[in-house]
Order: C-alpha cells, then sequence, then structure tokens
C-alpha cells in the first residue's frame, strides 16, 4: 500500500473536517491537519477522527501547506493536498490503494457542488490539478492568489476525483470571494507594476498551466468591464452553462459574471484613486482594499529565500 501523508488546512471547519478525513482514512498513513485558531470544534473533531493536530499562525494557504511540508521534510512516501470542505472519491481512493505511478506528481480532477449540486456543464469541471506528489518533489507557488503545486519531475493523470462541497451558507461565499477579488487586483496591478516578486506562468503542461495562461495572456488582454460578459457568455451559453441546475446555475452567474466583474470594479477604483491623489500603488492597494501589499512583499522574499 502507498505510503501517503494527507495535509489538511483548516480553521472553523467543524461542518467540513470529520467528512474530509473520512474519505482518506481508508488510504492515509497519516492525517495531519494543520489549524489556525478555530474557534469551534474543529481540532477535537479532528482528533478523534484520528488525525495528528498541527498548530501554525496563518499567513496565508501557500505558506501555510509549505510549512505542513518542512514538518515531514525527509520523509518517504507520497503528499495528497485535501481542502478541508472536499473529499476523495471512491474511485480516486481505490486508485491510490492499488499503487501510484512512477512520477513525481499526479493530476487529479476536481469538481465544484455549488449549494449542495453538483456543476456539470460550463466547460469547467473536472479541472486536473496537482494534489499528489511525492515528498520532496513539490512544493506551493509563493502566490497569495490562485496558488498550485508545482512538481520538479514527471507528472501523470489518476482516475478518480475531489469533489469540493461546502455546506457553508451563501453569505460565506461572497465575503470570501469579496475578499479573493481584492488579492487579484493585487496580482494585476503587479503586472503592471512589478511591486511584488512576479509569478506569472506555470512551469511545465497540463490544464492547469493552460488556465492560467488563457487569463494571463488572452483574458486579461481584454477591455475591462467586458471581459466579465464575454467569460459569461462563453460559459452559460457556449459551454451549456444555462443547463444545469438551479443552484449550479447560481455557480455560473456568481462565479463566471459577478466575481469577475468585481475584480475589474475594484480594478478600476484604484486606478482612479492613483490617477486622483498621484499614490503609488501599494499605497492606493492599502487606502482603496485595505490590502497589505507589504506583508505580501515580506512573505514571499522570505519564501524565494
Amino acid at each position: 500500500m502507498t505510503e501517503l501523508t494527507v495535509i489538511i488546512l483548516t480553521k472553523n471547519e467543524a461542518r467540513h473536517i470529520v467528512r474530509a478525513i473520512a474519505s482518506v482514512r481508508g488510504v492515509a498513513s497519516r492525517i495531519i491537519v494543520v489549524d489556525s485558531g478555530s474557534t469551534d470544534d474543529t481540532v477535537a473533531l479532528a482528533q478523534s477522527a484520528g488525525a495528528q493536530v498541527l498548530h501554525h499562525a496563518w499567513v496565508n494557504h501557500a505558506a501555510q501547506f509549505n510549512w505542513a511540508l518542512d514538518q515531514i521534510a525527509g520523509t518517504s512516501g507520497w503528499v495528497l493536498r485535501l481542502d478541508a470542505d472536499e473529499v476523495v472519491t471512491d474511485a480516486l481512493a481505490t486508485r491510490i490503494a492499488v499503487g501510484l505511478p512512477d512520477v513525481d506528481g499526479c493530476y487529479i480532477g476536481r469538481r465544484i457542488k455549488f449549494m449542495g449540486q453538483m456543476v456539470k456543464y460550463g466547460g469547467l469541471f473536472p479541472v486536473p490539478i496537482i494534489r499528489l506528489f511525492r515528498n520532496g518533489r513539490g512544493r506551493c507557488e509563493a502566490r497569495w492568489m490562485d496558488e498550485h503545486i508545482v512538481v520538479e519531475g514527471s507528472t501523470a493523470h489518476l482516475q478518480g476525483e475531489i469533489i469540493d462541497d461546502n455546506r457553508n451558507p451563501l453569505d460565506w461565499w461572497v465575503a470570501k470571494h469579496n475578499a479573493y477579488a481584492s488579492r487579484e487586483v493585487v496580482d494585476v496591478l503587479n503586472r503592471e507594476y512589478q511591486f511584488l516578486p512576479g509569478a506569472g506562468d506555470l512551469p511545465g503542461r497540463g490544464g492547469t498551466v493552460m488556465k492560467r495562461w488563457v487569463k494571463l495572456h488572452l483574458y486579461g488582454r481584454l477591455p475591462a468591464g467586458l471581459r466579465a460578459g464575454a467569460y459569461f457568455f462563453y460559459r452559460y451559453v457556449l459551454r451549456f452553462g444555462f443547463l444545469d441546475g438551479p443552484q449550479a446555475r447560481s455557480f455560473h452567474v456568481l462565479q463566471g459574471f459577478w466575481y469577475r466583474y468585481l475584480v475589474d470594479a475594484k480594478l478600476a477604483e484604484v486606478r482612479r484613486h492613483m490617477a486622483t491623489t498621484g499614490a503609488e500603488p501599494i499605497a492606493a492597494i492599502a487606502s482603496v482594499l485595505g490590502v497589505d501589499v507589504a506583508a505580501m512583499n515580506t512573505f514571499q522574499k522570505d519564501m524565494a529565500a
């Protein structure tokens, strides 16, 4: 059986953590939960479900996951990154159990359930992402947004999937994506002004690499304010998103249009502030979005050291 360490990052995930652990209990040699100050029953539930719980102050997903990797440095076997609101399907668990290929990392398909309903159309899912890799051969990109695991050597695709099935209310999702939009504005301005260490195209090949290339080099060059509508039309009409169920259709509208338009609206707001006050990008971002770019810069320099 494959020696497998599963790493799950948590903060107030009592709603999800037992389900996530149960989905990998049959294939994991050990399950490590890295908690960043939960005030609910997350820690107790994780421990009672058989996980080892470590504690580390939160910076962002990349820093937290790479810190967890540092705690198991030098050990053999494989690592699976699993979010607390995700589950491994039985098909994927079976594939892991029978043995993994002679590669450094594995792409796994990832799907989303939105408000309890699987998103089937829109040309999005399953998204192939590297979540499984040999310990010591993979690391998370030092990014504040849209971070991915990058492996050093060869990769393969595995059958089976990871399902993102968050059970929190819609207000939680909206608040999370409002924060995401601010961080994405920082990424857009950074590509123009280069006030943070760059992290543009992913190395290697695969669906994740192509998705980021399209986002940076095609979508990013369309006129702001129009591109959100164009992307939504592509997903909802051309890729048949309208055939999804009602909750999944809401996902297309909110994530495919509202979120993308919110990024552009926030970007325009920061640019107006810079034009009217003469502020530099870092100061404008802090004033308009309340994002501390200096902390980001310190983090990325530390990660690159």
